[in-house]
Parts: structure tokens; sequence; C-alpha cells
């Protein structure tokens, strides 16, 4: 209640001493306040004003709703006189006082304001029973937007369970989001993998004792482990594809394929060949294959079509090929001898098996060929979701889509079909067999609506474009639609929270990361060290790198150079790749005659550590072996 009257030149103290208003209208989903502002009342100027929480006492119960707009019922405002003003408010929901004198928040309302019924700005009581969340293995990620002195508190089980969203606008905190929400998870998760697919290479730096990198120069993912529409989008570089060289891939692989089996049945001892089927094998079964023998058998192909029209065909097919092998950009397709099955080490990296303390994979897709980004998109979201099925479910893992509107397009006709095929099997299945999703975006309107509407919680930051807002607005429960209003004002940090994770939707900021541990805080160091006077820039290494992303290496384009590749492959050993990884000026033999030193060093870390075999009681041979007899 208002004390004392306070002469209107006196300076207004700033209070939170509650006013009352009075109920003057009511629906099923809002009512108006009458209520008094002035300088007879103690309150502070900003008691009745937009995105507070107030409360309006029914019985022995209080009504709670949320102020979405505050005006004047005659549009005059009248200077040093009190004003009668009145506040719209949208119902959420209803605390009651239970016999043992606790508090109890519900969604639903049991009885309804009357005329005249009492409103005022909420207790603290009632705000921390609305956000105290009763679910389990809850943390605090920030602190309410109206009460910093309130958690803000999320279900961690229910968060990852049944994936999540992070919308907003570019430059809001989105990325320090996810990194704040990313380690509250590995913290209250330590079974779980996290792959981050990073088009920017800004989360390496978030978790320098929790993550690995990967990025152009470091990693290798063999082309055969591509599905035939994965490998011809590479083939054909992001171009329509070819309907007839895609089916002639369809009928060669599995034969090159098999010359790859007969071969190592004879001249190795594999552990897992004994397991294969190869009279099952297709274009898509992710068995090693050499692409000089692709070669040859479209050369064979080639000879016996002398002076037919499919001729032409064939010939524009092996020229693809040895231009995809000739480009630099793909050294991570074909880097490693294809006479060694590198799988289990492949994905036993990406996707930590065994962890060894660093249960997060920051896959950087800048750098990459812009037209095979999809692809190797939809490999490790497959190989994800794969994993988890064929580990049944011990392998669970959450694959954090950063610019996700770049592989799941609102357009049914655009991105690339195995990619969104690959992500909406996670969003749709993925929480039965343990991997899960987390869809960050800064266009909430081209993503695709039906994997959006999979992420049972959404934290919507700022959002200026109308359309975003009404994805959201669709997306939020009915009796919380005014909180969408805000989207276009509210602060760096700051995020509307709803969904499953969370009691009731919310307005919170988010916690505050340390310096070194932001996203991109590599970037920011670099660009504050030349700002204070480190003008030294070396031009050559720019040059370099520059050509690493972007140059085309020499190549005559002859088929006995193509042969050369293979036959230095064929004789390498684990013995030849030991010694550190060559640099990349112009003196060194071609990068992509040498394997990468990367799984040799992999298999003498594994040999260095212990297998930890209480925690990861599977092996990786096991899994592959599912993974190669399960019909694509």
């Amino acid at each position: 209640m208002s004390s004392e009257a306070l002469p209107s030149q006196q300076p207004r103290p700033f209070l939170r001493n509650r006013t009352d208003g009075h109920v003057i209208e009511c629906n099923g989903e809002k009512a108006i306040i009458h209520a008094k502002s002035g300088p007879s009342v103690s309150a502070s100027e900003d008691y009745w004003t937009v995105g507070q929480l107030i409360s309006i006492q029914v019985a022995h119960s209080r009504v709670v709703g949320l102020v979405y707009k505050v005006d004047l019922p005659n549009a005059q405002w009248e200077p040093g006189d009190d004003q009668i003003i009145h506040v719209h408010i949208e119902l959420v929901g209803q605390v009651d006082t239970l016999s043992d004198g606790t508090l109890r928040f519900s969604s639903g309302i049991a009885t309804y304001p009357y005329m005249g019924a009492v409103g005022h700005r909420i207790r603290s009581e009632d705000l921390a029973a609305i956000y105290n969340a009763t679910m389990t293995n809850t943390v605090s990620v920030g602190h309410l937007s109206q009460n910093a002195d309130i958690p803000a508190l999320i279900s961690i089980d229910s968060l990852v369970s049944r994936h999540f969203a992070v919308l907003g606008s570019t430059g809001v905190g989105k990325s320090s989001a996810v990194s704040l929400l990313l380690r509250k998870i590995i913290a209250q998760r330590p079974d779980l993998r996290v792959l981050i697919l990073d088009p920017h290479n800004e989360f390496s730096s978030a978790f320098p004792e929790h993550a690995i990198s990967i990025d152009y120069t470091t990693f290798d993912l063999p082309y055969w482990l591509f599905r035939l529409e994965e490998f011809a989008e590479a083939v054909f570089r992001g171009r329509p594809s070819v309907a007839a060289e895609v089916d002639i891939l369809r009928d060669l692989i599995p034969l090159a394929k098999e010359r790859f089996a007969s071969a190592e049945g004879t001249t190795s001892a594999s552990l897992l060949k004994k397991d294969r089927d190869y009279s099952s094998m297709t274009a898509d079964t992710p068995s090693p294959y050499r692409i000089t023998d692709l070669i040859k058998l479209i050369d064979e192909r080639i000879g016996q079509l002398e002076g037919k029209p499919d001729r032409p065909t064939m010939k524009a097919l092996k020229q693809r090929l040895q231009a995809l092998v000739a480009d630099p950009r793909y050294r991570f397709m074909f880097s490693a001898p294809t006479t060694m099955d590198t799988m289990r080490q492949t994905i036993g990296h990406i996707f930590r098996i065994p962890k060894n303390d660093q249960p997060i994979c920051v896959f950087q897709l800048a750098g990459l060929p812009s037209e095979v980004v999809n692809s190797v998109a939809s490999v490790l979201c497959r190989l994800a979701f794969d994993l988890a099925l064929s580990s049944d479910g011990r392998v669970q893992t959450l694959v954090v889509c950063e610019e996700a509107h770049r592989y799941i397009p609102a357009d049914p006709n655009g991105g690339f079909w195995p990619t969104r095929q690959a992500v909406a099997r996670i969003a749709k299945e993925g929480r039965k067999y343990g991997v899960y999703l987390a869809v960050i975006t800064q266009r909430p309107g081209e993503l695709d609506p039906t994997i959006l509407s999979q992420c049972s919680t959404v934290f919507a930051m700022r959002l200026g474009n109308e359309r975003d807002q009404e994805i959201i607005r669709g997306a939020i429960t009915g009796a919380s639609q005014s909180t969408i209003g805000f989207l276009s004002s509210i602060a760096n940090r700051e995020a509307i929270a709803f969904g499953e994770a969370v009691p009731t939707p919310m307005r919170m900021m988010f916690e505050t990361i340390a310096p070194d541990q932001l996203p991109a805080a590599h970037m920011a160091r670099t660009q504050q060290s030349s700002r204070l006077g480190d003008t030294h820039v070396s031009l050559d290494m720019i040059l370099t790198r520059m050509r690493q992303l972007n140059a085309a290496e020499n190549n005559s384009g002859d088929d006995s150079d193509f042969d050369d590749l293979d036959g230095i492959m064929a004789h390498a050993t684990p013995q030849s790749f030991a010694a550190p990884r060559p640099q990349p000026p112009a003196a060194t033999d071609p990068v992509r005659a040498q394997w990468r030193t990367l799984n040799a060093a992999m298999r003498n870390d594994e040999q260095a550590k212990p297998r930890q075999e209480s925690i990861e009681r599977f092996r990786a041979s096991d899994l592959i072996r599912t993974f190669r007899t399960d019909k694509p």
C-alpha cells in the first residue's frame, strides 16, 4: 500500500513498495488492472512496466499475469498530478499455498479474478515458486531478468533428450549462450559425447580442456565412408548430377569394393574380413575400395563401348574423378592409403571412443570446399545415428548444428537431401537410441519448420525480423504469446526460454563466461593484439593458407600420374608416416601422396592410455562390424 504523499518537487526514491491496482476487465486469457501513478504513490516509477510479472489475489491463491501493455484511458498526461493508468496483462498461471505452507505454481488457472480483485507486483517468494523447477537434474544458466536474485533453472535431462534450439540475430550472444549450455551439459552428463558442426571455426577456443578440434588440415574422412548420393555431391561439385554417370557409379563401386576385398584377402589378415559379406555389398556399404580400381573399371567399360553412345558419358565421369582426387581441397577424402581400413580410427577419433576426458569434438567446416560441406555434414549426422543405434544407446551423442538453416532450409527443394534426411532422422527418432540434436540459427524463418518443431526447448534471443518472430509465436504456448513482443528489444545475452526444460516461459539473462572460454576467443586476441600495436603480418603465411583453401594443384591429368598415386599408397608403411605432418611449402611432395599422421598418432595414443574398460564396455570393432552388416 502507498504511504505518505511526497511533494512533486522532491526526488522520488527507487523503492519496490507494493502498490495496489484493481481488476476492471477479465476474460479467459487477459485482464486489465486499473491503477494509479504519480507523486502520491511511493513505489518506484517502473512499478507498472511492460515485461513485469504481477499477481492478483483470488481467495487463497494468486493469479499470475505478465504485463504486455500500459496506457492511459484518456490518452493525456498531467505533469505533477496523479494519473490513472490501465495495465494490460496476460494470465500465465496460478500460485497456491499448500497446507504445509509451501508454494506451488501451476500453468492452469482454477479461479479467475473477479471485478475489483487486488493486483500488485509479484512477491519474491511467488516468483521463486514459479521458476524453481521440480524437474530432475536442474542447473542454473543465469538469472531472471525481473529479479537477478532468482536463478534461471533448466532441466539438463529434458533439454538434451528432447532436443533444443538457440535462435537469435547476429551479435546478440548466441554462440556464447551455446558454449555456456554445453559446459553445463557435459558437467551434468559425463556419459554424453558432443559433436559440433562449426562452419565459422569459432568453438575451438571455447572448450580448451574438454574438446578436440578437427579442421581441413588435420582430419581424414575417407571417400568410401560416403554413401552414393554424398559421394556424387562431391564428384559433381554441388552442381546437378548426371543421372547416367550416377548409375555408372552405382554399378561399378560395388565391383571396386570386391576387387579391394579380394586383394585384401590374399595380402593381409584383416580382423574384420571374416565378418563381411561382400556378396551383398552396395555402393552405400562403408567398405574400402581404391579409386584406381574404379577408374580401371571405367576404362574397361570404355573399351567395351567402342563406338557406343555411352562412351562419352564414361569418359566424362573418369575426368570428374581424376579432377576430384587432384584437387588439394579434397585431400581429407583421399589422403589415407586405401590399402588400410581406417574406419575404426576415424569414427573413434571423431566420436571420442574412448573420450579420454575430452567428450567434445569441434568439427571445423570452414576451409572445406563449399560444395562438399553438405556431404560432410550428412556423413557425420548419419554416423552419429548409426553409432547410437549399433551400440544400443551406449554411445550417446549430442549433435550441435550451428547455422542449421544451411543444412535443413525451409524450402523443401533447397539444401542437400541426404543431409536433410540425416538431421531429420535424428530429430524424429534420435531420442529413442541416444542421439540428440541442438539447432543453432540466426534465421529461424529459413529453417525447416518440421525440424524446429521437434526441438522441445527453445532459447529465443533478440530477433528483429517479423517472419522470425512469427515462427517463435507459433511455437510458444498460448498463455505466453505476448512474451514474443519483447524479442525485438531484449538485451544481449538475454533470452526468452520456453519448453520442456523450463517450468514456465521465462525471460532470463545468461551467465557471463570467462573471456578465454568465449567462442572465437583466439580471433579476438589476435585482433586485440593488432589494435595494441602488433603490426607483424606474415604475407607468406597468409598466401599459403589462401592457396590451401582455394587453389587447385597443378596436374597434367594423364592416367600415368594418377596411377602413381595408388602405387605410392600401396607401398606405404606405417613407419613411413610416423614423422610429423609436412608443412605446405611448394618444395614438398604432393600432400595427397602421403597418409596423414593423424591415424598413426591416434593409434600410439590409444596404446599409451588405458582402455578404461569400466566406462567403455563396448568395442569399436563390434560397432564397425554392425555398420557393415546393417542394410542401408
